[in-house]
């Protein structure tokens, strides 16, 4: 009887002691803290697993100025010197072409088509079928939402107009605008202000208002386009698969839980911002004029677009699954939208002036760094 009494005490210290493991897991950001919305993002999901966790879960964030590879989350994820990451998924195109597909392609879906593809029409299936050969799990996590076409020193009339364009745009969207005559230039975040004022380029594309004030290209570039090239801008959770594997369900749904509300909160802090910039920029530089690309030009983006993806397709059976995929999903999904959201902002503004045209004033804005 004495026997088992210690047995049963031993049995029950091991339970609670198991039940009450810690875990502490590294996680390395591609953002600085110090970037507007994205850098906050990291803060707020520590906040919630550690939480909802009760403490079972410790996270550690690492930081460019610490990791020094903001562009290396992939890699450090994958081989588990890091066992989470926050980055966005298309930075990897060149490792593999079909990661840009959960964060944005070029006339693809916008958000809300996006995450409802993802969550119920297959996409988080693919995505799964995709990163398990690196041993990574991948949760979304926040949006930067529509992004803005550029700011551009003059103004765009034609297909002409872009031949010999200098013009710094990333990713997949440099290689739509390349095959169209435009030379894509790589200038480093700090340099992109005085390249553009120096005119070592003629426009640049970064993300939305929020993003783009502190960095000043509206003091140099008074045409500022709207987007074609992401109609969504995905961030992602990465959870190196070994480390996702051994945890309890429970910290597994908090750790997913927990990138969905910090997701959740910088998608409407975002938003939120981007509205009260936007209004900032009109009264203090009126001569910043909101233009869309013409019709000529949004075409053959359109028709270069659907080249380079076909062309990867033929090459590669998931990258055709992936893109059929959100094709097929696209067709019915935008069609709701049109009579739906779109239809209601439409017949709202049909009868709003015109953005206002231009005149210099000065502002002084202080330049934070952004990877993109």
């Amino acid at each position: 009887m004495k026997k088992f009494l210690v047995f049963v005490t031993v049995f029950m210290f091991a339970s609670f002691a198991f039940a009450e493991r810690t875990y502490t897991l590294k996680l390395a950001s591609t953002w600085e803290n110090t970037t507007p919305v994205l850098g906050k993002t990291a803060n707020d999901f520590k906040k919630y697993a550690e939480t909802m966790s009760n403490g079972r879960l410790k996270i550690r964030i690492d930081t460019p100025s610490k990791h020094k590879a903001g562009f290396g989350i992939l890699d450090f994820v994958k081989s588990g010197q890091y066992e989470l990451g926050y980055t966005s998924l298309y930075y990897y195109k060149g490792k593999d072409p079909k990661t840009m597909f959960w964060t944005a392609v070029p006339f693809g879906m916008t958000t809300a088509e996006q995450h409802a593809w993802y969550y119920y029409g297959g996409g988080k299936e693919l995505n799964e079928k995709l990163f398990d050969k690196y041993g990574i799990k991948t949760f979304i996590m926040g949006t930067t939402g529509m992004q803005m076409g550029g700011w551009f020193k003059k103004e765009i009339n034609s297909l002409a107009d872009l031949q010999g364009l200098k013009f710094r745009i990333p990713g997949f969207g440099g290689e739509v605008m390349s095959k169209l005559g435009v030379t894509i230039n790589t200038i480093p975040t700090g340099e992109l202000y005085m390249a553009l004022e120096m005119g070592t380029i003629d426009a640049v594309e970064w993300v939305s208002p929020v993003y783009d004030m502190p960095l000043g290209f509206h003091k140099v570039a008074k045409y500022y386009y709207t987007g074609w090239q992401e109609p969504t801008g995905d961030t992602q959770l990465l959870i190196n698969k070994n480390v996702y594997d051994k945890l309890p369900e429970d910290l597994r749904l908090i750790l997913e839980a927990a990138a969905r509300l910090a997701g959740e909160n910088m998608q409407n802090s975002g938003f939120y911002q981007n509205s009260v910039i936007w209004q900032k920029m009109k009264k203090e530089f009126p001569d910043v004029t909101i233009k869309n690309f013409p019709p000529d030009v949004m075409e053959a983006l359109k028709k270069a677009t659907d080249e380079i993806l076909d062309e990867e397709a033929a090459k590669d059976p998931l990258f055709k699954e992936i893109l059929d995929s959100q094709r097929n999903f696209l067709k019915i999904g935008r069609e709701w939208n049109k009579i739906s959201e779109t239809a209601y902002i439409n017949n709202q503004n049909e009868n709003m002036p015109k953005f206002p045209q231009i005149s210099e004033t000065n502002s002084t804005v202080k330049e934070q760094n952004l990877s993109k």
